[in-house]
């Protein structure tokens, strides 16, 4: 009798033990989306998506903001206003093309001039996503922030930033090399007149720079790993890794 009730008292505790193994691992399981990975709250999504775009914008606007930020960098080096091609040809075809580098020179130094004032801006636009943003960002392509914040502050960035441009223009002596330009093209003979608007083709132009910047940050947290500087990144990142 006593050997049966030991045999049945430890059928029984097995049966308990690993129900009990059943339910943690399912707490687990619940708990890591079943992956292994902790499972971010959505607040922690949305801390570090603003932390990962705060750190992009960051860096690219330091390194827009250096000499030759844009001028050095052919994928958004502003060159001559394409509307404008007519008038740098001829302006070459005549034996004046300093002058035509002189502007391509400047606008690019204005840019790079106005990069790190716009920091603040975007800034200000990433602390107004909210979690639901957050939580749809971070599944949302590999471009998926870059691309809300270019959507969501285009518009108010343009218009905050053109002053910026206009003042850098002013400083490098941009307006009076584009003016220069204009004017020495304007007296040839039998030429339609011109005057493209250069604070507008800048902004536009600067704008774009900066967004590609921000997509290569963007990239880069998404994809490497030692760009996730923080254990929030880590976590919500590697957690995406694992999910997406």
């Amino acid at each position: 009798m006593r050997y049966l009730f030991s045999i049945r008292l430890f059928v029984v505790l097995v049966s308990i033990t690993a129900l009990q193994a059943c339910g943690l691992e399912g707490m687990v399981l619940e708990q890591t989306g079943g992956t292994g990975t902790t499972k971010p709250t959505q607040a922690e999504t949305a801390s570090a998506l603003k932390e990962a775009l705060t750190k992009g914008i960051g860096q690219a606007a330091i390194d827009l903001s250096q000499v030759d930020g844009y001028f050095g960098n052919p994928r958004i080096r502003i060159p001559f206003p394409p509307e404008a091609e007519k008038i740098a040809n001829t302006l070459r075809d005549i034996g004046m093309g300093k002058l035509v580098d002189d502007v391509e020179l400047s606008v690019n130094r204005a840019a790079e001039d106005a990069a790190a004032k716009a920091k603040p801006i975007f800034v200000d636009a990433i602390r107004a996503m909210t979690i639901q943003d957050a939580m749809g960002i971070l599944f949302g392509g590999e471009n998926a922030a870059t691309n809300y914040l270019q959507e969501k502050t285009t518009a108010s960035l343009t218009s905050a930033f053109k002053p910026v441009i206009q003042t850098s223009l002013d400083k490098v002596n941009a307006t009076k090399f584009w003016t220069d330009a204009i004017t020495a093209y304007n007296k040839i003979p039998l030429v339609k007149k011109q005057n493209p608007d250069l604070v507008d083709y800048v902004n536009t132009k600067a704008l774009e720079g900066l967004f590609v910047k921000v997509g290569q940050e963007e990239a880069k947290i998404r994809e490497n790993p030692i760009a996730r500087t923080s254990s929030l990144l880590k976590k919500v990142f590697g957690y995406y890794d694992q999910n997406k």
